[in-house]
């Protein structure tokens, strides 16, 4: 990108994205204005694509709607975006998963899940092996 843009842009690109990937299963928090009023709308799907970079960049969500496949192109850096939650992260082997748009019903949503056992089980032997410093760094009462 032109480090000239670049730099006029930067303070709109915000810094508080959560981060996410394609496959992942996200809720879309979105500013909806009705007449003087506005409220949030929750759009969830999953990604099957992020484009672009800085400003520019945007990703596309994918959902079913009474059997009918929706698609929403979302900017990442739109201050109608509320918040993003990543509701349940999954192993891609794309970058795009545009195949899912042939698929129907169940296999429409069907993206290997990330195994968070192992994950699970590494953070609660860390914590076992902090608890057991600790105590014997702890001077003994008694002795």
């Amino acid at each position: 990108m032109n480090p000239i843009i670049q730099e006029i842009t930067a303070h709109q690109v915000k810094k508080d994205v959560t981060p996410f990937k394609v496959g992942d299963g996200v809720r879309v928090h979105t500013k909806v204005r009705e007449g003087d009023k506005e409220r949030v709308q929750i759009y969830a799907g999953i990604v099957i694509a992020r484009k672009g970079h800085g400003i520019h960049e945007t990703f596309t969500v994918r959902r079913l709607s009474y059997g009918e496949g929706v698609e929403r192109v979302f900017p990442v850096n739109s201050p109608n975006i509320e918040k993003i939650e990543v509701e349940r992260e999954s192993e891609a082997m794309r970058a795009r998963l545009y195949y899912l748009r042939g698929r129907t019903g169940k296999a429409a949503v069907a993206i290997k899940e990330k195994d968070r056992a192992a994950e699970i089980h590494a953070q609660h032997e860390a914590e076992k092996a902090a608890k057991a410093a600790a105590a014997a760094a702890a001077p003994k009462a008694g002795a």
